[in-house]
Order: structure tokens, then sequence, then C-alpha cells
């Protein structure tokens, strides 16, 4: 059994095809550039964090250390030391973003806080066996969700912190009174000896851009809709109709009613254009019966 399908049915068809694959190729266009927007969005905060530890440690270093060198003879101040500054600056901001976080860790650390968990030590093994890379960034689930970390190799490069950091023998007594003299000792000049790591929560960018999505998925099958509806009233006006009609009239004639529907001939389109060609048709045929029915009498 054949289907019978109007034109209007055939059009929206059409139409409706070629709409869910170009929705379907716009999503998954618009669904990765929101994502790789998203990454984009939380590698920035996660600069901008590794940028302010920076920051903060080279203004210790430049400022505060100087101002207590002398206080070492007599107690170990640790706000001395460039790293335990930024350390407790980010962790005064962590209070207030809980899912960020920057540590400082150190492979043979003199802190024992500052030693890496197992993974911050496969990263710090990592950037030690490849000494050309300057960063590397990576994910990871954690407690609060999908993160994105940051790490960044640390090297001694100046002399004067081999003071502290070359042997027991060498290392002021009250930093031994604080810390013992197991730890923190003989570290190499030059080499990455751990890292810093910067974690940034990936959550809210994501989520942030899977909104935008809904919203242009949303708004794209609005417009759709919409021209779906102009472009049926449209079709129905300029098309199934005139052609109705103009069936409608052929039917007529074909039952010898060759008057009973008039032809709208208005317009300048292929639709009237066969309009008056049907009302030539339907003028001729009333002639000719005219002229057969004049022969008869």
């Amino acid at each position: 059994m054949k289907l019978k399908l109007s034109l209007s049915v055939k059009f929206n068809l059409v139409f409706l095809l070629i709409f869910s694959i170009g929705l379907v190729a716009a999503g998954i266009v618009a669904d990765r550039l929101l994502q790789k927007q998203a990454l984009e969005e939380t590698v920035h905060d996660a600069n901008v964090l590794i940028s302010a530890a920076g920051s903060m440690q080279n203004y210790t270093a430049a400022h505060i250390t100087p101002l207590l060198a002398t206080q070492i003879k007599y107690r170990f101040v640790p706000e001395s030391i460039p790293a335990f500054s930024a350390i407790e600056m980010l962790n005064l901001l962590q209070k207030d973003f809980p899912n960020f976080s920057y540590r400082s860790t150190m492979v043979n650390p003199t802190n024992p806080r500052d030693r890496p968990t197992d993974w911050e030590a496969d990263v710090i093994s990592h950037l030690h066996d490849r000494p050309e890379l300057k960063e590397l960034t990576g994910q990871r689930d954690s407690p609060g969700g999908r993160t994105l970390f940051l790490a960044r190799p640390s090297r001694i490069t100046d002399s004067a912190c081999m003071q502290c950091h070359s042997t027991p023998s060498a290392a002021p007594a009250t930093m031994l009174d604080e810390y013992g003299s197991a730890n923190g000792f003989n570290w190499p000049m030059n080499e990455v000896i751990g890292a810093e790591f910067v974690s940034v929560p990936m959550a809210q960018p994501i989520e942030r851009g899977r909104a935008i999505w809904r919203a242009f998925m949303l708004s794209l099958g609005g417009v759709f809709a919409v021209v779906l509806i102009v472009m049926n009233v449209m079709m129905h006006l300029l098309i199934t109709r005139p052609i109705q009609s103009l069936s409608r009239a052929a039917d007529e004639m074909s039952l010898g009613k060759l008057g009973a529907t008039p032809l709208t001939t208005s317009g300048s389109d292929e639709i009237a254009s066969l309009a008056v060609s049907f009302g030539r048709m339907q003028t001729s045929l009333v002639e000719a019966f005219r002229i057969l029915d004049e022969e008869e009498a």
C-alpha cells in the first residue's frame, strides 16, 4: 500500500530532518567550544593563583627575609622563608575559596607539611626526568569534584639558600632546634627538588558552560520552530491554497461544470501563471461547447 502524503507533510518532514541534523551538529560544536572555554578559564585561574604565590615569594625574599636576617641567630622565624609566606597567604585565601589550593612541596622538605602526596610525588618525578618542562597541567578527581592542577618545578638557583639546605653542620642552630637535622638537607643546585601545585575546581566553569549550551540550544530550537511556523503559513497561502483552488477548478471542468469555479489570476509568480493558463483553457472549452451547441441547434 502506497502511503499518500500531502505536499505540506513532505515539506515538514524534509524541514524537520534538516533541522535535526543542523541542531545536532550545532549542539556538538557548541558543546566542544564551551568545554574548551571552561578548560581555558580554569587554566587561567590556576595561572593567576600560582603567579600570586610567586609574587608573594619574591616580595618576601626581597623585603622580609633581609629584615629578619639577624633574628635567625636567636630564634628561627618561618615567615622569613618565601615559600612559607606564600603558603600562609594562600591558606587565608582558601577560607573564602575552599576548593582552591596551593602547595609548595619538596621531595626532602625541611617542614614535614611540605612532603608531597603520592600523586604529587609522581608529578615531581615527571618534572625531574624532563627538565625542559616549565609547567605541567592535568586533571584529577578530588572530594570537591573534578579539579585541574598546575605544577611548576622548584629548583635551588641561589647559593644563599644552601646555607640552610647543604649540610646540618652549616645550617643555623635555631633552624635545627625547630625542625631537626633529619630532613631538608643535601639539596642539589639547579635540579628539580619539588614543585608548586595549584588546584582549581572545574565544576563551576563546566556548569556555566552547560548552562550557556542549554540556553543556546533552546534559543536555536525556538528560532527553528518560528521559522517552521512562518514557512508553513507562507506555503499554505502562496502554494497549497492556490493549488487546491486550481485542483477544484480542474475537477469541475472534468465534470462539465465549466463556469462553476472562478479562477484567481492575480499575482506574477508561477502559480498565478498556471492559473492564467487554466483560465484560458476554461474559456476555450466554454467557447468550444458553445459552438457545438449552436451547430447541434
